[in-house]
């Protein structure tokens, strides 16, 4: 018995340190990683900067849009209640007064 509970403990010695491993190898590359990160954020400086800027300047061009799109919407919203409006008038025999030059 004696030698079979030393490999059961020399087969879990193995395994946790086959996780140790692993583990310390994972660290190795997320240091890595982190580091190549942080190494292209300081050679690619610039380009972030020229990126936020032009992405500043989509965000005004669609803020923009934006306000356009609304503008016709509300025009069309107001063109459609004067129509309404209109015959609402006409069925009761009345009209908007209108200024001939």
């Amino acid at each position: 018995m004696s030698v079979e509970k030393t490999m059961k403990v020399e087969e879990s010695f193995q395994r946790v340190q086959g996780f140790k491993k692993m583990v310390d190898r994972w660290q190795n590359s997320h240091t890595r990683c982190m580091w190549q990160m942080t190494l292209s954020q300081r050679r690619n400086l610039y380009a972030t900067l020229r990126m936020q800027d032009t992405m500043g300047q989509e965000l005004a061009l669609a803020n923009k849009q934006l306000l356009m799109v609304r503008q016709a919407a509300l025009h069309q919203l107001f063109a459609k209640e004067h129509r309404q409006y209109k015959q609402e008038l006409s069925q009761m025999g009345k009209a908007f007064y209108v200024e001939r030059l």
